[in-house]
């Protein structure tokens, strides 16, 4: 078990700062970061601040569907919003080309990695994970939900000033196969929940 919660909290931690290299790179957001750098830019609050509270009424969505948050899933709507808020107030945004291309490389990268540490641990979905798979258990399919509902975030985001560009582009394609790799590959003793990979 210590073993596990060890690998949850890393793999938080590494998403958040995964989150906040592309954040630094100011070449495309993953969707949901979108819509949280949307809300950031109308707001005195941070996008990790709004990570968190994004998390928190998603994790609300969870009680209609019957869904029971574990350690991993509390964990994840404080870490990955904590980190990035603490990334993001303490290292500036690059301005060469080259740099930003490879803080957008590394943190699509090591978000694949990140995915696979915290699921791998089998502690608890994320909040919008769980949402997902709260609705694809009432008949519905975890693709068409996942793209609905990632789809909704990204253009709501959009609309509201986040980033879209090539980043968002890479990272849509790169991290479905990253996370077949990694979730597997730190799999604790357990086979891997078919919906974790199902639709990434």
């Amino acid at each position: 078990m210590r073993a596990r919660l060890v690998q949850l909290l890393a793999g938080l931690v590494l998403y958040g700062v995964s989150s906040s290299l592309l954040v630094l790179s100011g070449l495309g957001l993953d969707p949901w970061d979108v819509f949280h750098q949307g809300l950031a830019r109308h707001t005195p609050l941070a996008i990790g601040t709004w990570a968190i509270l994004v998390g928190v009424a998603v994790l609300l969505l969870w009680i209609p569907l019957r869904q029971r948050p574990g350690i991993g899933t509390l964990s994840n709507v404080v870490l990955i919003g904590g980190t990035m808020d603490v990334v993001l107030a303490h290292v500036h945004a690059p301005h060469a080309l080259a740099a930003r291309i490879a803080c957008l490389v590394c943190g699509v990268f090591l978000n694949g990695v990140a995915t696979g540490a915290y699921i791998g641990a089998g502690l608890g979905p994320g909040p919008r994970d769980g949402l997902m798979t709260g609705l694809a258990a009432r008949g519905h399919s975890i693709r068409v939900v996942r793209t609905a509902i990632e789809l909704t975030a990204l253009v709501t985001g959009w609309l509201l000033g986040g980033t879209v560009g090539v980043g968002t582009i890479l990272y849509a394609l790169a991290i479905g196969p990253l996370a077949h790799v990694f979730v597997p590959l730190f799999a604790r003793g357990r086979p891997t929940p078919e919906h974790a990979l199902e639709g990434m």
